[in-house]
Parts: C-alpha cells; sequence; structure tokens
C-alpha cells in the first residue's frame, strides 16, 4: 500500500509541478519554473520508489495518464484552456485505460494467489515434494 501512496506523490508532484511551469511561463515569474524544476524531481523520485512494488509499465502508465486527465482539468480550469468534445473523448479513453490497467493488476493477484494455492495442495499430497522442485 505504501507504494501506491509513493505513487499518489508521484502523480501530485507532477500536475503541481507542470501547473507551475505553465504560470511561470505566462506571468515571467521565475518561481513557477525553480518549483516546476523541484518538484519535477520529487515526482520522477516518488515514481522509483512506487516502481519497487508496482509493475513498471503498469505505475508509469497511471502516473501519465492522471497527470495528463489533471493537466487538462487544471488548465481548463485555472487557465482558461478550451476542452474540446475530441479531447473529452481523449480524457475518457485515457481513464477507461487506467480502469483496464487496474482490474488487470487485480486479476494477476487473483492468478497468482490461486497458483500459490494449488502449489501448496500439491506439496501437501505428496510429502517432500515442494513446489521448488518442480
Amino acid at each position: 500500500m505504501r507504494h501506491w501512496f509513493f505513487l499518489f506523490i508521484a502523480i501530485a508532484a507532477e500536475v503541481t509541478g507542470t501547473s507551475l511551469m505553465k504560470w511561470g511561463s505566462t506571468s515571467g515569474h521565475p518561481g513557477g519554473l525553480l518549483g516546476m524544476f523541484v518538484l519535477l524531481a520529487l515526482s520522477y523520485y516518488a515514481l522509483s520508489l512506487a516502481v519497487e512494488r508496482v509493475p513498471m509499465g503498469v505505475a508509469y502508465a497511471i502516473w501519465e495518464g492522471v497527470g495528463i486527465v489533471s493537466i487538462a482539468l487544471i488548465s481548463l480550469l485555472l487557465f482558461n484552456e478550451s476542452l474540446s468534445p475530441g479531447k473529452a473523448v481523449g480524457i475518457a479513453a485515457v481513464l477507461g485505460g487506467i480502469v483496464l490497467l487496474k482490474r488487470g493488476i487485480a486479476g494477476d493477484r487473483a492468478a497468482a494467489q490461486a497458483d500459490d494455492t494449488a502449489k501448496g495442495a500439491a506439496a501437501i499430497a505428496l510429502p517432500g515434494w515442494s513446489p521448488s522442485h518442480a
């Protein structure tokens, strides 16, 4: 569970850093770009901690997907950028992909547990045999 928290931190830092980049670029304030550098470094560090347990492809896809959706919403609400129907469909597709990835992880865990249960039953049925000998 701790690694999912690191992924959440990575996403929050990425979204905040990217928002500061936009603010710094449009306002000319150097603090925006400085904040962006610090937060994007924090984001990558937190992502590196998350991938210790979360599969890298899944973590990266969720990090980018949730980040893209969040930044699109922030750009709409804070920077008055437009959201065309095509962009909205794209965001919905990203969200659908994230749901499918998360369901895939749950399916992988269920299959691994079933496999462990089967190996445990085989070990009980065949004394002296262990799954490591298979």
